[in-house]
Protein backbone atom coordinates (compact mmCIF):
# COMPACT_ATOMS: atom_id res chain seq x y z
CA UNK A 1 0.00 0.00 0.00
CA UNK A 2 2.87 2.14 0.56
CA UNK A 3 4.50 1.67 -2.57
CA UNK A 4 1.05 2.34 -4.15
CA UNK A 5 0.76 5.77 -2.48
CA UNK A 6 4.01 7.24 -3.04
CA UNK A 7 3.37 6.44 -6.86
CA UNK A 8 0.10 8.06 -5.97
CA UNK A 9 1.70 11.32 -4.95
CA UNK A 10 4.19 11.60 -7.65
CA UNK A 11 1.62 11.20 -10.24
CA UNK A 12 -0.03 13.74 -8.15
CA UNK A 13 2.55 16.43 -8.56
CA UNK A 14 3.81 15.87 -12.11
CA UNK A 15 0.27 16.57 -13.04
CA UNK A 16 0.20 19.79 -10.96
CA UNK A 17 3.38 20.47 -12.91
CA UNK A 18 2.23 19.66 -16.46
CA UNK A 19 -1.04 21.53 -16.08
CA UNK A 20 0.95 24.60 -14.77
CA UNK A 21 3.48 24.41 -17.58
CA UNK A 22 0.81 24.30 -20.43
CA UNK A 23 -0.48 27.10 -18.87
CA UNK A 24 2.63 28.86 -18.91
CA UNK A 25 4.30 28.23 -21.98
CA UNK A 26 1.62 29.73 -24.54
CA UNK A 27 1.74 33.06 -22.18
CA UNK A 28 5.99 32.83 -22.29
CA UNK A 29 5.36 33.16 -26.02
CA UNK A 30 5.62 36.31 -27.91
CA UNK A 31 2.55 37.64 -28.78
CA UNK A 32 -1.16 37.61 -28.63
CA UNK A 33 -3.03 34.71 -29.79
CA UNK A 34 -4.87 36.93 -30.89
CA UNK A 35 -2.05 38.17 -33.58
CA UNK A 36 -2.95 35.56 -36.07
CA UNK A 37 -6.02 36.55 -36.81
CA UNK A 38 -5.63 40.37 -36.69
CA UNK A 39 -3.04 39.45 -39.18
CA UNK A 40 -5.32 37.70 -41.58
CA UNK A 41 -7.76 41.02 -40.91
CA UNK A 42 -4.91 43.60 -41.41
CA UNK A 43 -4.11 42.19 -44.92
CA UNK A 44 -7.69 44.41 -46.12
CA UNK A 45 -5.98 47.52 -44.73
CA UNK A 46 -4.92 48.70 -40.80
CA UNK A 47 -6.65 47.32 -37.79
CA UNK A 48 -7.93 49.83 -35.35
CA UNK A 49 -7.42 49.09 -31.39
CA UNK A 50 -11.12 48.69 -31.04
CA UNK A 51 -11.26 46.01 -34.22
CA UNK A 52 -8.33 44.37 -31.93
CA UNK A 53 -10.24 44.47 -28.95
CA UNK A 54 -13.09 43.23 -30.57
CA UNK A 55 -11.26 39.84 -31.78
CA UNK A 56 -9.62 39.47 -28.57
CA UNK A 57 -13.14 39.67 -26.79
CA UNK A 58 -14.18 37.17 -28.99
CA UNK A 59 -11.76 34.67 -29.50
CA UNK A 60 -11.44 34.98 -25.23
CA UNK A 61 -8.14 36.31 -24.71
CA UNK A 62 -7.44 36.08 -21.33
CA UNK A 63 -6.98 39.50 -19.31
CA UNK A 64 -5.79 40.65 -15.91
CA UNK A 65 -2.49 39.40 -13.88
CA UNK A 66 -1.07 35.83 -14.12
CA UNK A 67 -1.93 34.87 -10.80
CA UNK A 68 -5.85 35.45 -11.61
CA UNK A 69 -5.74 34.33 -15.11
CA UNK A 70 -3.78 30.77 -13.09
CA UNK A 71 -6.79 30.18 -11.05
CA UNK A 72 -9.52 30.72 -14.15
CA UNK A 73 -7.27 28.41 -15.84
CA UNK A 74 -7.51 25.50 -13.23
CA UNK A 75 -11.17 26.17 -12.85
CA UNK A 76 -11.26 25.83 -17.05
CA UNK A 77 -9.47 22.47 -17.08
CA UNK A 78 -11.54 20.79 -14.05
CA UNK A 79 -14.69 21.71 -15.80
CA UNK A 80 -13.03 20.71 -19.28
CA UNK A 81 -13.77 24.65 -20.61
CA UNK A 82 -10.70 25.17 -22.86
CA UNK A 83 -12.77 27.91 -24.60
CA UNK A 84 -13.12 28.18 -28.51
CA UNK A 85 -11.63 27.27 -31.21
CA UNK A 86 -9.60 29.67 -33.86
CA UNK A 87 -9.28 27.14 -36.66
CA UNK A 88 -13.20 26.21 -36.25
CA UNK A 89 -14.93 28.82 -34.99
CA UNK A 90 -17.27 29.33 -33.20
CA UNK A 91 -16.87 25.30 -32.46
CA UNK A 92 -15.62 25.03 -28.60
CA UNK A 93 -12.86 23.05 -27.94
CA UNK A 94 -13.51 20.15 -25.79
CA UNK A 95 -16.90 19.41 -28.75
CA UNK A 96 -13.72 19.21 -31.12
CA UNK A 97 -12.05 16.03 -28.86
CA UNK A 98 -14.81 14.34 -27.80
CA UNK A 99 -15.88 14.12 -31.47
CA UNK A 100 -12.29 13.09 -32.46
CA UNK A 101 -11.16 11.57 -29.75
CA UNK A 102 -13.46 8.10 -29.80
CA UNK A 103 -12.22 7.27 -33.44
CA UNK A 104 -8.10 7.47 -31.86
CA UNK A 105 -9.48 5.49 -28.94
CA UNK A 106 -10.84 2.64 -31.49
CA UNK A 107 -8.26 2.65 -33.91
CA UNK A 108 -5.10 3.46 -32.48
CA UNK A 109 -5.79 2.00 -28.76
CA UNK A 110 -7.06 -1.43 -29.96
CA UNK A 111 -4.25 -1.88 -32.11
CA UNK A 112 -1.79 -1.30 -29.53
CA UNK A 113 -3.28 -3.91 -27.42
CA UNK A 114 -3.19 -6.33 -30.36
CA UNK A 115 0.03 -5.77 -31.07
CA UNK A 116 1.58 -5.98 -27.70
CA UNK A 117 0.01 -9.12 -26.87
CA UNK A 118 0.39 -10.89 -30.45
CA UNK A 119 3.72 -9.61 -30.34
CA UNK A 120 4.63 -10.83 -26.95
CA UNK A 121 3.27 -14.02 -27.02
CA UNK A 122 5.12 -14.98 -30.62
CA UNK A 123 8.38 -13.49 -29.39
CA UNK A 124 7.95 -15.96 -26.20
CA UNK A 125 7.44 -18.81 -28.74
CA UNK A 126 10.67 -17.57 -31.19
CA UNK A 127 12.76 -17.38 -27.78
CA UNK A 128 11.35 -20.78 -26.75
CA UNK A 129 11.80 -22.65 -29.81
CA UNK A 130 15.28 -20.60 -30.60
CA UNK A 131 17.45 -22.26 -33.80
CA UNK A 132 14.10 -23.54 -35.49
CA UNK A 133 12.27 -22.18 -38.10
CA UNK A 134 9.59 -20.70 -35.02
CA UNK A 135 12.04 -18.56 -33.82
CA UNK A 136 13.74 -17.40 -38.05
CA UNK A 137 10.13 -16.61 -39.32
CA UNK A 138 8.80 -14.17 -36.41
CA UNK A 139 12.38 -12.95 -35.84
CA UNK A 140 13.61 -12.20 -39.57
CA UNK A 141 9.93 -10.80 -40.17
CA UNK A 142 9.26 -8.62 -37.43
CA UNK A 143 13.26 -7.30 -38.00
CA UNK A 144 12.08 -6.73 -41.53
CA UNK A 145 8.64 -5.12 -41.39
CA UNK A 146 10.29 -2.87 -38.23
CA UNK A 147 12.26 -0.96 -40.76
CA UNK A 148 8.75 0.42 -42.45
CA UNK A 149 7.99 4.45 -41.49
CA UNK A 150 4.49 4.68 -40.64
CA UNK A 151 3.89 6.95 -43.82
CA UNK A 152 5.50 4.87 -46.30
CA UNK A 153 3.48 1.84 -45.40
CA UNK A 154 0.24 3.90 -45.25
CA UNK A 155 0.93 5.15 -48.91
CA UNK A 156 1.89 1.87 -49.92
CA UNK A 157 -1.58 0.04 -48.33
CA UNK A 158 -3.79 2.84 -49.72
CA UNK A 159 -2.03 2.57 -53.10
CA UNK A 160 -2.56 -1.27 -53.78
CA UNK A 161 -5.42 -1.66 -51.60
CA UNK A 162 -7.12 1.39 -51.86
CA UNK A 163 -6.82 2.99 -55.34
CA UNK A 164 -5.48 -0.35 -57.38
CA UNK A 165 -7.60 -3.21 -55.69
CA UNK A 166 -10.27 -1.05 -54.42
CA UNK A 167 -10.79 -3.14 -51.14
CA UNK A 168 -10.93 -0.14 -48.47
CA UNK A 169 -11.79 3.18 -48.85
CA UNK A 170 -8.83 5.36 -49.33
CA UNK A 171 -10.10 8.74 -46.38
CA UNK A 172 -12.83 9.34 -44.06
CA UNK A 173 -13.91 6.90 -40.56
CA UNK A 174 -17.34 6.70 -42.12
CA UNK A 175 -19.52 6.64 -45.20
CA UNK A 176 -20.73 9.93 -46.27
CA UNK A 177 -23.93 8.76 -46.92
CA UNK A 178 -24.08 7.18 -43.19
CA UNK A 179 -24.60 8.92 -39.80
CA UNK A 180 -23.00 8.37 -37.01
CA UNK A 181 -25.05 6.43 -34.46
CA UNK A 182 -24.86 3.38 -32.33
CA UNK A 183 -25.93 1.00 -34.47
CA UNK A 184 -24.57 -1.93 -36.40
CA UNK A 185 -24.46 -1.09 -39.52
CA UNK A 186 -22.43 2.26 -38.66
CA UNK A 187 -20.33 -0.20 -36.75
CA UNK A 188 -19.26 -2.01 -39.45
CA UNK A 189 -18.81 1.12 -41.97
CA UNK A 190 -16.48 2.54 -39.27
CA UNK A 191 -14.57 -1.04 -38.97
CA UNK A 192 -14.56 -0.99 -42.57
CA UNK A 193 -12.93 2.95 -43.32
CA UNK A 194 -10.52 1.58 -39.88
CA UNK A 195 -8.73 -1.36 -42.11
CA UNK A 196 -6.24 0.14 -43.51
CA UNK A 197 -5.00 2.64 -41.07
CA UNK A 198 -5.13 -0.08 -38.27
CA UNK A 199 -2.99 -2.68 -40.58
CA UNK A 200 -0.70 0.20 -41.27
CA UNK A 201 -0.08 0.92 -37.16
CA UNK A 202 -0.02 -3.05 -36.76
CA UNK A 203 2.63 -3.62 -39.56
CA UNK A 204 4.66 -0.97 -38.38
CA UNK A 205 4.73 -1.75 -34.40
CA UNK A 206 4.05 -5.52 -34.19
CA UNK A 207 8.34 -6.49 -34.93
CA UNK A 208 9.30 -4.34 -32.03
CA UNK A 209 7.51 -6.35 -29.93
CA UNK A 210 8.42 -9.51 -31.47
CA UNK A 211 12.28 -8.71 -31.21
CA UNK A 212 12.14 -7.16 -27.94
CA UNK A 213 10.34 -9.96 -26.00
CA UNK A 214 12.43 -12.55 -27.48
CA UNK A 215 15.25 -11.05 -26.53
CA UNK A 216 14.69 -10.60 -23.06
CA UNK A 217 13.26 -14.22 -23.05
CA UNK A 218 16.33 -15.42 -23.90
CA UNK A 219 18.21 -13.48 -21.43
CA UNK A 220 15.88 -15.16 -18.58
CA UNK A 221 15.64 -18.71 -19.79
CA UNK A 222 19.39 -18.45 -19.00
CA UNK A 223 18.89 -17.94 -15.12
CA UNK A 224 19.94 -20.06 -12.53
CA UNK A 225 15.97 -20.48 -11.16
CA UNK A 226 14.26 -21.52 -14.70
CA UNK A 227 17.25 -24.25 -14.84
CA UNK A 228 16.26 -25.54 -11.30
CA UNK A 229 12.46 -25.43 -13.01
CA UNK A 230 13.68 -27.73 -15.73
CA UNK A 231 15.87 -29.96 -13.25
CA UNK A 232 12.63 -30.60 -11.09
CA UNK A 233 10.96 -32.11 -14.01
CA UNK A 234 8.27 -28.81 -14.45
CA UNK A 235 6.90 -28.87 -18.03
CA UNK A 236 8.22 -27.03 -20.58
CA UNK A 237 5.00 -24.64 -21.03
CA UNK A 238 4.78 -23.64 -17.49
CA UNK A 239 8.71 -22.76 -17.30
CA UNK A 240 8.24 -20.69 -20.45
CA UNK A 241 5.05 -19.04 -19.15
CA UNK A 242 5.09 -19.12 -15.45
CA UNK A 243 8.46 -18.41 -14.83
CA UNK A 244 10.50 -17.34 -17.65
CA UNK A 245 7.73 -15.02 -19.29
CA UNK A 246 6.35 -13.58 -16.59
CA UNK A 247 10.20 -11.90 -15.47
CA UNK A 248 10.87 -11.34 -18.88
CA UNK A 249 7.96 -8.98 -20.06
CA UNK A 250 8.84 -6.80 -17.46
CA UNK A 251 11.09 -4.57 -20.17
CA UNK A 252 8.20 -4.79 -22.49
CA UNK A 253 5.57 -3.69 -20.03
CA UNK A 254 7.60 -0.80 -19.62
CA UNK A 255 7.22 -0.22 -23.18
CA UNK A 256 3.42 -1.19 -23.12
CA UNK A 257 2.97 1.85 -20.88
CA UNK A 258 4.31 4.63 -23.21
CA UNK A 259 2.83 3.64 -26.19
CA UNK A 260 -0.99 3.29 -24.46
CA UNK A 261 -0.02 6.46 -23.00
CA UNK A 262 0.70 7.67 -26.27
CA UNK A 263 -2.53 6.72 -27.88
CA UNK A 264 -4.71 9.85 -27.31
CA UNK A 265 -2.35 11.76 -29.16
CA UNK A 266 -2.96 9.28 -31.96
CA UNK A 267 -0.57 8.85 -34.63
CA UNK A 268 -0.66 12.11 -36.72
CA UNK A 269 0.84 10.80 -40.36
CA UNK A 270 -1.46 7.61 -40.56
CA UNK A 271 -4.34 9.46 -39.66
CA UNK A 272 -3.13 12.50 -41.90
CA UNK A 273 -2.43 10.03 -45.35
CA UNK A 274 -6.07 8.49 -44.52
CA UNK A 275 -7.90 11.75 -43.67
CA UNK A 276 -8.59 9.78 -40.43
CA UNK A 277 -10.79 12.53 -38.29
CA UNK A 278 -8.79 11.18 -35.14
CA UNK A 279 -7.13 13.38 -32.44
CA UNK A 280 -3.95 13.15 -34.31
CA UNK A 281 -5.53 14.66 -37.79
CA UNK A 282 -7.03 17.33 -34.93
CA UNK A 283 -3.85 18.47 -33.69
CA UNK A 284 -2.28 18.63 -37.15
CA UNK A 285 -4.60 21.18 -38.29
CA UNK A 286 -4.60 22.93 -34.94
CA UNK A 287 -0.96 23.31 -35.38
CA UNK A 288 -1.52 24.60 -39.38
CA UNK A 289 -4.20 26.99 -38.27
CA UNK A 290 -2.78 28.43 -35.23
CA UNK A 291 -5.21 27.30 -33.02
CA UNK A 292 -4.03 28.06 -29.49
CA UNK A 293 -6.38 26.71 -27.37
CA UNK A 294 -7.09 23.44 -29.80
CA UNK A 295 -3.17 22.81 -29.67
CA UNK A 296 -3.05 24.24 -25.59
CA UNK A 297 -5.68 21.53 -24.75
CA UNK A 298 -4.84 18.94 -26.66
CA UNK A 299 -0.97 19.09 -25.20
CA UNK A 300 -2.70 18.70 -21.94
CA UNK A 301 -4.79 15.55 -22.87
CA UNK A 302 -1.62 13.82 -24.18
CA UNK A 303 0.12 14.92 -21.26
CA UNK A 304 -2.23 13.66 -19.01
CA UNK A 305 -2.99 10.55 -20.52
CA UNK A 306 0.82 9.50 -20.65
CA UNK A 307 1.18 10.16 -16.97
CA UNK A 308 -1.86 7.79 -16.45
CA UNK A 309 -0.47 5.30 -18.36
CA UNK A 310 2.60 5.27 -16.48
CA UNK A 311 1.04 5.16 -13.17
CA UNK A 312 -1.32 2.15 -14.37
CA UNK A 313 2.47 0.62 -15.68
CA UNK A 314 4.17 1.16 -12.17
CA UNK A 315 1.13 -0.61 -10.23
CA UNK A 316 0.99 -3.33 -12.70
CA UNK A 317 4.74 -3.64 -12.56
CA UNK A 318 5.15 -3.32 -8.86
CA UNK A 319 2.17 -6.43 -8.64
CA UNK A 320 4.48 -8.51 -11.42
CA UNK A 321 7.79 -8.09 -9.49
CA UNK A 322 8.16 -7.71 -5.74
CA UNK A 323 11.26 -6.47 -5.66
CA UNK A 324 9.90 -2.89 -7.13
CA UNK A 325 8.10 -2.95 -3.94
CA UNK A 326 11.40 -2.72 -1.28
Amino acid sequence: MRYVLNKLGLFALTLWAAVTLNFLLPRLMPGSPADAAIARLAQNGPVSEETRAAVEAQLGVPDGSLLAQYWAYLGQVVHLDFGVSYAFYPEPVSGLIGRALPYTLILVGAVTVLAFVLGTLLGVMAAWKRGTWMDALPTVGGSFINTFPYFWTSLLLLFFLGYIAHLFPTSGAYSATTTPQLSGSFVVDALYHAALPALTLLVTSLGGWIIGMRNAMINTLGEDYVTFAEANGIGGRTVALRYAARNAILPNLTGFGMALGGVVGGSILVEQVFGYPGIGFLLFNAVIGQDYPLMQALFLMITVSVLVANLLVDILYGALDPRTRR
